[in-house]
């Protein structure tokens, strides 16, 4: 270890005796810094030449002397300390012309001392910027006009296709999906045109902002409107299932009455007292709709008490007895009655008799039913129990019919007699009431074309 060190003195040792430097003689593979280390930061010179501080500010000046917006700054360079004055018109230029400035060899640092020029001829650029901007729309009117033409021409066959009522009636099941697919092929067309127009244009990106903001738009709008996007798609599958005609008798949860017409929105009734009644159509698409008019035989029922000692099941019989002889009852499906209950001093029987509601009226024959099975079970010797009080007040209360003329009583029981005929002379008519089919009838007559009616006679119901 020794002798090779000796050695190696010698190599260093007669080279400096011969005037050569040491590095000549050393490996030049050895790295004099590790390669890992990061490089050193700027490192300012202890001296500087007498004219370097003149080159650079005459570097900078030339550059600012192409840049129209830095014509006025001034440049001061002292010992490679760069300082900046004057004014600009452009706050952005500010920074940017220190940024110039440190690019620049040999600048140790910048003082930015820039201020914003807001007198009114500086300003005035701003005005040339438009009148450039001008002068490059003018150049540019013969392509928009083109685009222009472009979007209206696919925009108009759009409304050309739309336009065919004729064939969209024909293809859609009815008026209200025809409309919809109208709607629809002419929204496709004028988008398609508006896109086609501005990719000619070149404003891909514009397209790109207007095509996603018009989608959180849309979201946006589907939230905000929800119960109107929900009740136009309950008026498209209603106006397809069809679940009523026109003037049928429903009821539609607790709303009773004679349908007018299914509109896009809403279901318009005309209730029994005359009345119109608006149901949305999203409410009507979940409700239990139940159809009188469907099925033209309809059942009614009554419930009659008798005395507890009474034979219910006699009584029964004689009250269909009394049910198949009115002319309304129909005979098939044949009238019946059940034992309802019984109570503390009576038994609940329930009579239950169908009729034709083309020919008879289910609110009157009913009545009439009650009455004549009332006066059959009381002609047969059935009570009807009932609680019956007299209040005698003072001494001029009726009397008692005890003890009164045989005639008077006779003479009043063929009053009576006489009356109760009379009424049953005139009740018997049973005939169906077309009062509020006949209103609905006539306001749909008016109406006419002006209201568009979903409903569609042609059309299958649900």
């Amino acid at each position: 270890m020794r002798k090779y060190s000796w050695h190696m003195v010698l190599l260093v040792a007669l080279p400096l005796a011969l005037g050569a430097p040491a590095s000549a003689v050393l490996p030049t593979s050895i790295p004099t810094t590790s390669p890992t280390a990061e490089a050193p930061e700027q490192i300012i010179e202890a001296t500087r030449d007498e004219g370097q501080d003149t080159l650079i500010a005459e570097r900078i000046e030339g550059i600012f002397a192409e840049l129209p917006a830095f014509s006025s700054v001034n440049v001061e360079v002292n010992k490679g300390v760069v300082t900046l004055s004057g004014k600009v018109a452009d706050p952005a230029g500010i920074g940017r012309a220190g940024n110039i400035a440190a690019r620049v060899s040999g600048v140790v640092t910048v003082e930015n001392r820039l201020e914003r020029d807001l007198s009114v001829e500086e300003n005035l650029s701003v005005l040339g910027q438009m009148s450039g901007l001008a002068q490059n729309f003018v150049k540019a009117l013969p392509l928009i006009l083109v685009s222009l033409l472009a979007a209206i021409l696919i925009g108009g066959l759009g409304y050309l296709i739309a336009g065919f009522r004729g064939l969209w009636s024909r293809i859609a099941p009815n008026i209200f999906l025809a409309e919809l697919i109208r709607s629809a092929i002419r929204f496709v067309f004028v988008v398609g045109g508006v896109i086609i127009a501005l990719d000619m244009l070149g404003a891909g990106t514009l397209m790109g902002a207007v095509l996603g903001g018009a989608g959180v738009m849309g979201i946006a709008l589907g939230f905000a409107m929800r119960d109107t996007i929900e009740n136009y798609v309950a008026s498209l599958m209603l106006s397809i299932r069809q679940p009523f005609r026109a003037n049928d008798w429903v009821l539609i949860d607790q709303y009773e009455g004679r349908v007018i017409r299914l509109t896009s929105r809403a279901t318009i009734l005309m209730t029994l007292d005359g009345n119109h009644l608006r149901i949305p159509n999203a409410q009507v698409f979940k409700a239990v709709i139940l159809n009188y008019t469907r099925n033209p035989q309809r059942r009614f029922e009554f419930e009659l008490g008798i005395d507890a000692d009474d034979d219910p099941p006699a009584a029964m019989a004689c009250g269909i007895e009394a049910l198949a002889k009115l002319d309304f009852v129909l005979a098939d499906p044949e009238p019946s009655a059940r034992l309802q209950k019984v109570g503390d001093s009576n038994i609940v029987l329930l009579y239950l008799g169908w009729i034709d509601q083309r020919e008879a009226d289910w609110f009157k024959s009913r009545s009439l039913a009650i009455a004549a099975v009332k006066d059959a079970l009381e002609q047969a010797g059935f009570a009807i129990p009932e609680p019956i009080y007299r209040l005698r007040v003072d001494s001029r209360s009726d009397a008692l019919p005890i003890g009164r003329p045989v005639a008077a009583v006779e003479s009043e029981a063929g009053a009576a007699r006489a009356a109760t005929q009379q009424a049953e002379t005139l009740s018997q008519d049973v005939r169906p009431e077309g009062e509020i089919e006949q209103m609905v009838e006539a306001e749909r007559r008016s109406s006419g074309k002006r209201a568009k009616d979903l409903l569609d006679p042609s059309r299958p119901v649900e």
